[in-house]
């Protein structure tokens, strides 16, 4: 496998003006589908026995928004403050302070143990549930902070995972009409960085491009030939593995946009061309393409709490 070069289209930049600007997320429904995503995907996937583990996650996950009680919902203040100040209404830091974060963390480790994992996989967990108070505070800022140590990944992937639950289910609550644009490659809910992007074939947003957090979930619009990660225009190219039968990776439904302003690359998943794709699944499932990416001149500004380290 290599890796061809694609020239972007000049007619798109600027994407679907119509769009709305952010895309709230449905707890129950994304985690249930990224569920099944990640289990379909094991079947003909080198990663076979990680996409399962993670399957059973995200279903745990789905799970838990069914069960916990009601969240306590950003207060209406801190929205209208964040707006005046083009700040992300959810303070990430306050957050996990909450009891609501708290109990859900709990309550997810507890479950975890449960799902079917590799013995490496339950030694972990049963470590992280040990942990003391100091340590798991350090794990807990470290996966806010979108900053994973390599030496303690699978300990911060349970973390993470529950830290989703508790972000997704905080941004539901609110009103997508009240966010703004706050940074390039910012959350506008919850200050997070995307995974990626997609773009989309649903009704209402056909055909633009969608910045996607890896935390709360929210999707934001962004322009389609734009590093999400900077906000240029300029320099904007994309990557794409080969196929069989298209040699400049032009069908590729997964590519890599990189960027020669600031020398970071993130993907872009097209949604309109498969619509079974799903962010953070198909993110892990296309492993293949950061291996390529890894000895180019680009490094990878988009975060997936499930594949650090890449």
């Amino acid at each position: 496998m290599s890796v061809s070069s694609i020239q972007p289209d000049p007619s798109m930049i600027g994407g679907i003006s119509k769009a709305p600007f952010a895309l709230m997320p449905n707890p129950a429904r994304f985690f249930q589908e990224r569920a099944t995503r990640f289990k379909i995907l094991a079947d003909t996937s080198n990663l076979g026995p990680y996409l399962r583990f993670l399957s059973a996650i995200a279903d745990l996950q789905a799970k838990l928004i069914e069960e916990l009680p009601q969240v306590t919902s950003v207060d209406a203040d801190q929205v209208a403050r964040a707006r005046e100040n083009t700040m992300p209404p959810i303070d990430r830091a306050a957050m996990v302070k909450s009891e609501d974060y708290r109990k859900t963390l709990a309550l997810f480790l507890q479950r975890a143990k449960s799902i079917e994992k590799p013995v490496a996989a339950q030694q972990v967990l049963e470590a992280v549930i040990a942990a003391g108070e100091d340590t798991l505070d350090w794990m807990i800022g470290n996966v806010i902070a979108d900053t994973m140590p390599v030496e303690g990944l699978a300990h911060h992937l349970y973390i993470a995972a529950a830290t989703q639950v508790h972000a997704a289910r905080l941004a539901a609550g609110l009103d997508a009409l009240k966010l703004v644009p706050v940074a390039p490659g910012v959350c506008p809910s919850c200050g997070g960085k995307p995974v990626g992007s997609m773009v989309l074939g649903v009704q209402g947003a056909e055909g633009a491009r969608y910045a996607c957090c890896s935390g709360c979930a929210t999707m934001w619009n962004e322009v389609r030939v734009k590093c999400i990660a900077c906000g240029t225009t300029k320099g904007v190219g994309y990557r794409a593995v080969e196929i069989e039968g298209d040699p400049e990776g032009k069908t590729a439904v997964i590519k890599a946009e990189v960027c020669d302003e600031c020398k970071s690359w993130t993907k872009i998943l097209y949604q309109n061309r498969n619509p079974s794709l799903e962010i953070i699944a198909d993110d892990v499932a296309s492993l293949g393409l950061d291996l390529l990416m890894k000895d180019s001149e680009y490094k990878r500004a988009g975060f997936d709490p499930f594949l650090v380290g890449y």
